[in-house]
């Protein structure tokens, strides 16, 4: 079980194929698991990295010492531990916290970076209204499904509702008081100038969270920026439709491997 240590944190991690590096960065809701619709797509072609959040999942770390600036450090001890000096950056929602502090202090270490439904710390007035309402939603009702998928979804999709919750209930050492420190974490768009890492934004139609029109702002402060809307889809377009997610980020990657 590969455990790297950073900043009083233990990160787990987990490798699959073999190939041009590819990080998958979860969301609140999520932690290694949740990704069980892209690492055998990726894993075909890529070598896939996979990893916990401190305080998610397998990882273990103090609820005190859980810092989203240390998000982006995490990942570094994984990919020296891994020996990987240059990977694509697929994050999604929480991740893209990790995803763009990676590519403002180490855009050495990112070929391409896609960031799913996540303003990555940039602070705008939309964004700042979404995350008030993410915290009021976290405290009434946890991290669930509820809000992170379409409503469509989980009436089609009872038992993979289902399952989100479930994998989301591993995180037995988070709980969405912690959520509150990402508030903390401002990307101005002033910081944003020397942006190099080529960008892709993806956002579901129907995304309660974080909605289109805010992730579509965001795009356009990031310089060189791509966004790509998909319809009928929430908060987590990997998890509701890998069949379009999976290809349209795998294009993306191949383009700047």
């Amino acid at each position: 079980m590969p455990i790297v240590k950073n900043h009083d944190a233990s990160i787990y991690y987990e490798t699959h194929g073999e190939g041009p590096p590819l990080v998958l960065a979860h969301g609140a809701g999520g932690n290694t698991q949740i990704w069980w619709q892209q690492v055998p797509f990726f894993a075909a072609r890529h070598r896939v990295v996979t990893f916990d959040h401190r305080c998610f999942g397998r990882s273990v770390c103090a609820p005190a010492a859980f810092d989203p600036t240390a998000f982006a450090e995490d990942l570094v001890a994984v990919l020296d531990a891994e020996g990987l000096e240059r990977v694509a950056l697929v994050c999604q929602s929480m991740g893209g916290w990790t995803g763009l502090r990676m590519a403002l202090d180490h855009p050495d270490r990112l070929g391409c970076l896609v960031l799913c439904g996540t303003p990555g710390g940039i602070v705008t007035d939309q964004i700042m209204a979404a995350a008030r309402r993410i915290a009021d939603g976290a405290a009434q009702d946890g991290i669930r499904g509820n809000a992170a998928l379409s409503k469509g979804f989980r009436e089609r999709e009872p038992e993979k509702s289902f399952l989100y919750d479930q994998i989301a209930s591993r995180n037995s050492d988070f709980a969405p008081s912690m959520l509150a420190p990402l508030a903390k974490v401002r990307i101005t768009p002033d910081a944003l100038g020397a942006h190099s890492v080529p960008t892709l934004l993806i956002s579901g139609e129907e995304d309660a969270l974080f909605p289109t029109a805010a992730i579509r702002e965001i795009a356009g402060l990031i310089p060189g920026a791509l966004m790509h809307t998909i319809p009928d889809c929430g908060h987590s377009p990997y998890y509701e439709m890998p069949e379009v997610f999976n290809p349209m980020v795998e294009e993306f990657v191949s383009q700047h491997a």
